[in-house]
């Protein structure tokens, strides 16, 4: 078994809000991959003391454990269990009811001799390679199945479209969420290697359309999460640059947080 993990903050200056964790061997000789990304709130007031990476640290955390000790859960439960642990641990001092209470994408994977568990929230991405070559990507699309305008501004996200019917759902203070995530199971034989993917190392296939998916996991296997997430970097400043050049507004953030983690089992 191999695994490779890299991180990177989108600015040097601001922490790094994704989390990241593996376990090898898990119980029955597999293992655990748990990828989050926490969500910037647009403002200082979300109505919790904690910075988000308190938040994806403890949700991580919950999350690697139980996956690890529990194989008589699903990850279904396991996400719910885990965001009712994290809630628990600071509902005494902070408004959870809060939209922008702290929140996290999820992607996680657990594996044992017969089948590997898959479970994706929001816009963190899972890949399974299968022994021919052949890569599937597991996505959580609703948020590219919203309507044309509905993230035009952070206060129309919030007010119609996060965490509610119709529109997408993080991890953040209500368990229930856990029974929206993308799930399924795949014989073990059937997976020869997967990645863990948050959506700043994503932007390579989803914004820059530098390649497809099974082309992004060539570069995974080739380069490492490290080369990945370096050819991400190039082609934000390129496009910065462009931009610049051109006298066009930046939109939305030059660089984002980045994680990526990929296994051969």
């Amino acid at each position: 078994m191999h695994a490779e993990t890299f991180s990177v903050p989108g600015d040097r200056e601001r922490p790094n809000e994704d989390w990241a964790s593996v376990v090898v061997p898990a119980p029955g000789g597999g293992g655990v991959v748990v990828v989050l990304d926490g969500v910037t709130p647009p403002e200082r007031d979300h109505g919790c003391v904690h910075p988000v990476p308190w938040f994806t640290a403890r949700l991580g955390g919950a999350l690697t454990e139980l996956s690890a000790s529990r194989p008589d859960m699903t990850l279904v439960e396991i996400l719910a269990e885990a965001i009712r642990r994290t809630a628990d641990a600071h509902r005494d001092t902070c408004d959870l009811s809060h939209v922008r209470t702290p929140q996290a994408t999820v992607a996680m994977a657990r594996w044992d001799a017969r089948a590997v568990e898959h479970l994706v929230l929001s816009d963190s991405v899972l890949l399974l390679e299968s022994p021919d070559g052949a890569v599937r990507a597991v996505v959580d699309d609703r948020l590219d199945r919203l309507p044309p305008g509905s993230l035009a501004s952070d206060a129309l996200v919030d007010a119609t479209v996060r965490n509610r019917e119709g529109g997408f759902f993080t991890a953040a203070a209500d368990p229930s969420v856990a029974a929206r995530a993308v799930t399924g199971r795949t014989p073990t034989a059937e997976v020869r290697a997967l990645a863990a993917l948050t959506d700043g190392a994503t932007r390579w296939t989803e914004r820059f359309g530098a390649g497809d998916w099974a082309d992004c996991f060539a570069v995974l296997r080739k380069e490492g999460p490290r080369g990945l997430i370096g050819r991400v970097r190039e082609l934000e400043t390129a496009g910065a640059a462009a931009r610049e050049g051109a006298g066009r507004p930046r939109r939305g953030k030059t660089h984002d947080d980045a994680t990526a983690v990929y296994m051969e089992l």
